[in-house]
């Protein structure tokens, strides 16, 4: 058996808790945007953006929940690595763009109250997702139990490239959107301020990161937990955009070249499940159709009494 990481206690309560947070929050970003007003903790001048931001958040939630069936630090690390990157990343975009806040700039009560929460909260997980992450690797690796380990599934050839390109791209836009929001924020094919750019491209770099840590792992079982949160990240970015279709310029190349990208992360997700789901029935079916090798066990045993 390989000598692996046993997955610690304190990523399966941090796991828990932003799952919650972030089904919470999400849907009322996600929500309050499709009715066109802009909820985020950070004045936007449209509403497309937080409800983007709020649309990832409510999205990964139901994979969130699932992590503390893993038993290996290996099998949750493509989503984990990820959400490390947006609890830090959304804390420190906040910081940097103080000045945006709606507290800071005098928006209603209730925004004001929720922009405060909001770092406060960023702060505190962020904090926590980062002992956690060191916590974790400071476990010493060993045997993590007599239970067999399902066996690897290799992705498919076909399937790298792929990947690698729908990985590359959500990378590269978002280290653009973090590090030169001025520039590439133009870029965005509808009106962003410079935390709108920021804030979007810390969830485009998780998911880059995540989609070529899928890659890296080159096994299905491995980043199962992964794929459950894509396909549902990709549907609720979708459903979005095309409540706020108006406020897109689909005609330009940015525009195309996100669409692509969202419908590449959909892909990502269905197909991954598909090639699990297969391998799953072909394992189950296996155990049938093997030999015995109990007879010829006893035969041999027999033969040398003999």
């Amino acid at each position: 058996m390989a000598v692996q990481k046993e997955l610690s206690p304190g990523i399966v309560v941090l796991s828990a808790v932003v799952g919650g947070i972030s089904l919470t929050t999400g849907a009322l970003l996600t929500v309050t945007s499709l009715f066109g007003y802009a909820a985020g903790a950070w004045v936007s001048p449209e509403a497309l953006s937080p409800g983007l931001v709020g649309a990832a958040m409510a999205g990964v939630a139901p994979a969130l929940f699932t992590i503390g069936r893993a038993r290996l630090w290996e099998d949750v690390r493509s989503l984990v690595l990820p959400l490390v990157i947006v609890l830090v990343g959304l804390f420190t975009v906040s910081l940097l763009n103080g000045g945006s806040l709606q507290a800071t700039e005098g928006g209603p009560l209730f925004l004001a109250l929720f922009s405060l929460g909001w770092v406060a909260t960023l702060g505190l997980l962020a904090l926590g997702a980062v002992g956690c992450l060191v916590a974790q690797y400071r476990r010493p690796a060993g045997r993590t139990g007599t239970a067999p380990r399902p066996p690897a599934v290799p992705l498919p050839g076909w399937s790298k490239p792929p990947l690698a390109v729908v990985g590359s791209g959500w990378l590269g836009i978002g280290a653009g959107l973090l590090a030169f929001p001025g520039f590439w924020g133009a870029l965005v094919p509808w009106t962003v301020n410079r935390a709108d750019a920021q804030g979007l491209g810390v969830w485009a770099l998780a998911l880059g990161v995540g989609v070529l840590g899928a890659l890296a792992e080159d096994d299905l079982t491995r980043i199962r937990p992964a794929l459950r949160a894509v396909p549902l990240i990709a549907l609720a970015t979708a459903a979005v955009l095309a409540v706020h279709f108006r406020s897109v310029d689909w005609t330009s190349g940015p525009g195309v070249s996100l669409l692509a990208l969202v419908a590449g992360l959909f892909t990502t997700g269905v197909s991954g499940h598909w090639l699990l789901a297969r391998a799953d029935r072909r394992g189950a079916a296996e155990p049938d159709t093997a030999p015995d090798p109990v007879p010829e066990a006893r035969l041999s045993s027999a033969d040398d009494d003999v």
